[in-house]
């Protein structure tokens, strides 16, 4: 039975990246792609993005199975930890990482982690 989940990172984006391409970066290693059809084969995801000064945050609520929330954490980490992307439109895009890490579901995301159950 998959449960609901939380993960955060904090991140500097190089100028002129897209701060959609670490979302970009998480779904191709949960995925194996950008476009694919559902389910998610690993985790169902969502990855929310916001801006704050020069630092861009990312929560990723995502739903799997207990036996396989650390493999998609280390997805997570090392996706985010390569630190670059390539866009659908060719575009590359470079960050450094600031911190990334386990967090819990708030309870203003518990509507759509309980649509990732769905």
């Amino acid at each position: 039975m998959r449960q609901a989940y939380a993960h955060e990172a904090v991140l500097v984006l190089a100028p002129g990246s897209d701060e959609r391409a670490p979302g970009g970066a998480i779904t191709v290693a949960l995925c194996g792609s950008l476009d694919h059809s559902p389910p998610c084969p690993l985790a169902a995801h969502h990855t929310a993005v916001e801006r704050r000064g020069d630092e861009v945050h990312l929560r990723i609520l995502f739903a799997t199975p207990p036996d396989r929330c650390g493999t998609v954490r280390e997805k997570i980490d090392a996706a985010l930890g390569a630190g670059t992307f390539a866009g659908p439109d060719g575009r590359t895009s470079t960050w450094e990482t600031v911190r990334t890490g386990c967090a819990t579901v708030s309870q203003e995301e518990r509507p759509h982690a309980r649509r990732l159950l769905g």
